[in-house]
């Protein structure tokens, strides 16, 4: 039985484990470059679920192309996160860089709660869903398994563009290296001319982007409902705590394992399958207290 259910056991997990990734992926790079543990990404990935679900309930009905709907859930979470991201950075954490890590951390969950009331005062209470990009796009037989395009191709695509796009940038670009420079010494870095408040505030748009895309590919698959972005934001926290506090490779691996097994609980034993991230998770720190992928250095991205 096990072996019957094994494939479609891994394509729900890798589906489900790309979209944990990039909402954790946008919450390790803050930290990583501004050393803020950003509580309210939860509410960038429900701000994005919310948003596109309601952009593609209002463009449905005008178009029937299948391309249109789910080129808009990027259009839509490059906007939110521009302009969500842009602005809690201006308004809040900028002010804030010179506080205590712990006042930080408080700061960010007050910014969540009043996200959710926010998000409250927009949508209600009724779930919201953008189940038509999914029907549109149709389905991939693989033996006698059907599986849809949008979760076997779409969203693992997605995650795997998203960072190798995002390595790059840091690798390979100016800017990318500037927020390097940054992550290991920022006096350093702003001794040595590089403006560390435009580098705060593209890296936090950037991560935002990444946790509003998280929530924008998710309701296609996802009933949200208030809540949702304080669920993933403890999923999250469960895979940095994981892989490492700034490391994103660390983090797509811890994100593939958590999502899987995950998955696989849910065919097997679904009375444990919410404990199954803080398992792995608790495990993990007992014998790696700092995570998987963290070494014995300055902090890294």
């Amino acid at each position: 039985m096990f072996f019957d259910i094994l494939p479609l056991a891994l394509v729900d997990g890798i589906a489900y484990a790309c979209l944990l990734f990039l909402v954790s992926m946008g919450l390790t790079l803050i930290f990583g470059v501004m050393g803020i543990l950003n509580v309210a990404h939860g509410a960038f990935y429900a701000f994005g679920g919310y948003s596109a679900a309601s952009f593609i309930m209002m463009l449905a009905p005008t178009t029937e192309s299948a391309w249109i709907p789910l080129v808009s859930l990027f259009l839509v979470a490059i906007v939110v996160g521009t302009l969500l991201g842009g602005l809690m950075e201006l308004v809040l954490i900028r002010r804030a860089q010179a506080y205590d890590p712990i006042l930080k951390l408080l700061l960010t969950f007050g910014a969540l709660l009043m996200l959710e009331d926010v998000q409250r005062f927009i949508w209600g209470a009724q779930p919201y869903s953008a189940s038509e990009v999914v029907g549109r796009l149709g389905n991939i037989e693989l033996g006698n398994i059907t599986y849809t395009t949008y979760q076997l191709v779409v969203v693992p695509a997605t995650a795997l563009v998203a960072y190798i796009g995002l390595e790059y940038f840091l690798r390979y670009t100016n800017l990318g290296k500037q927020m390097v420079a940054v992550t290991h010494n920022r006096e350093v870095a702003t001794s040595l001319g590089i403006n560390a408040g435009k580098i705060g505030l593209i890296t936090f748009i950037i991560g935002a982007i990444l946790g509003v895309l998280g929530g924008a590919l998710a309701s296609p698959t996802t009933s949200l409902v208030p809540g949702a972005g304080a669920d993933m934001i403890v999923l999250s926290f469960a895979v940095v705590a994981t892989a490492g506090l700034g490391q994103i490779t660390g983090a797509l691996i811890a994100a593939l394992m958590i999502g899987i097994l995950r998955s696989i609980a849910v065919y097997m034993a679904p009375e444990v399958e919410v404990a199954v991230p803080y398992i792995i998770m608790g495990l993990v720190l007992l014998v790696r207290p700092h995570g998987l992928f963290t070494v014995a250095q300055a902090r890294t991205i």
